[in-house]
């Protein structure tokens, strides 16, 4: 598949001084009136926590708000995890169920209308202690009650990276999960609730990612922010050494049919401690930098298996909510109606089910 070279492209998004996100300006919207269905997005109001500066809270007005500035026809949104709101008390692998009362609570809060048209966090991806195995079962069924409905998927923590995340010191726990044997049987688990597990894993990760997809051949996995190519890793050296040792591995993921990708997250600086300073990047930079990801990616999975996300506000730190959506419509204005159609709205609503009821 083709996608857009950027030089082919005349038209560069206007700046609007009328809306801004934060301190920043946020670009006119291309393509306004198209569908979009931001498949991976986080709301919290996190507390201090030790070597991480306080993050400002982004709860549901602060994310409508975001989506209104942008002037993209965002319709529907799912909430993914992020440690966000557990319980202060219960036993330990129950307080995630917080998280998701939470979420539903946000979303009927959307549900509402009184915060727009976007129904915000339509479905939700919570977190189970999947390491559990089978012993996981009641921890699933008390995710799916607090859901209400609208639970889709499941999230463990997965990514793993000798030199840390964030600024943080890698946590030895998540170092090989997706290969033990415990994990799996808890992705098993999961078949009998219908959920999805989306997986955030970084480029060396990817190898274990396809021998769980063959492992579990009847589970839809979600792939989240391309596989998080290494481009930050000095280590790695320059761009024409490190782009194939991402390359190759996601081409061979996708001979799985049961996973899918999201295509987003290159806004986020993995070395760095999360601080939310809105960025400034234009879309027609963002597009640049971001096309040979998106372009493998759509090569590989095709359009039917691949979905655009935001990741706010995560990406914040590297560009404003408009910009984001506006770089992926430059990225992709060469392909079919019916590519873009599933890129920004259909296969993330067919994966995670926004079109039923919520």
């Amino acid at each position: 598949m083709r996608v857009a070279i950027l030089r082919r492209n005349p038209e560069t998004p206007r700046m609007n001084s009328t809306d801004r996100v934060g301190d920043s300006v946020d670009e006119l919207p291309l393509d306004a009136a198209r569908v979009i269905v931001d498949p991976h997005h986080h709301l919290w109001d996190h507390p201090t926590r030790p070597g991480l500066p306080q993050s400002k809270p982004f709860l549901l007005q602060e994310f409508v708000r975001v989506v209104a500035a942008s002037g993209h026809s965002v319709t529907q949104t799912l909430y993914v995890e992020c440690h966000s709101m557990y319980r202060h008390e219960g036993p330990l692998d129950l307080r995630p169920v917080g998280e998701t009362e939470f979420a539903n609570g946000m979303a009927a809060m959307s549900a509402s209308g009184r915060y727009g048209d976007c129904r915000v966090a339509a479905g939700i991806v919570g977190t189970a202690n999947l390491t559990l195995a089978a012993n996981v079962t009641p921890i699933l069924e008390a995710q799916v009650a607090a859901g209400n409905g609208r639970l889709r998927g499941i999230r463990f923590p997965t990514a793993y990276a000798d030199a840390g995340l964030f600024g943080r010191a890698p946590d030895p726990r998540t170092k090989g999960v997706l290969l033990e044997r415990a994990f799996r049987d808890g992705v098993r688990a999961m078949r009998r609730f219908g959920l999805s597990l989306d997986v955030w894993c970084l480029q060396t990760q990817l190898g274990e990612l396809a021998q769980l997809a063959d492992d579990c051949p009847d589970t839809v996995i979600v792939l989240d922010h391309l596989g998080t190519p290494l481009k930050i890793d000095a280590a790695l050296g320059s761009n024409a050494e490190f782009f194939p040792a991402w390359r190759t591995p996601i081409v061979e993921l996708a001979r799985r049919p049961n996973v899918y990708v999201k295509l987003g997250g290159l806004g986020m600086d993995i070395t760095s401690p999360i601080g939310m300073t809105e960025g400034r990047a234009s879309s027609p930079v963002l597009a640049q930098q971001w096309e040979p990801y998106v372009a493998t990616c759509l090569e590989a999975f095709g359009a039917h298996r691949c979905m655009f996300e935001s990741n706010f506000p995560v990406d914040a730190t590297t560009c404003t909510y408009g910009a984001l959506w506006n770089a992926f419509k430059l990225i992709v204005a060469a392909c079919s109606e019916d590519e873009k159609s599933a890129l920004f709205s259909r296969t993330a609503s067919t994966v995670y089910r926004l079109d039923l009821p919520t």
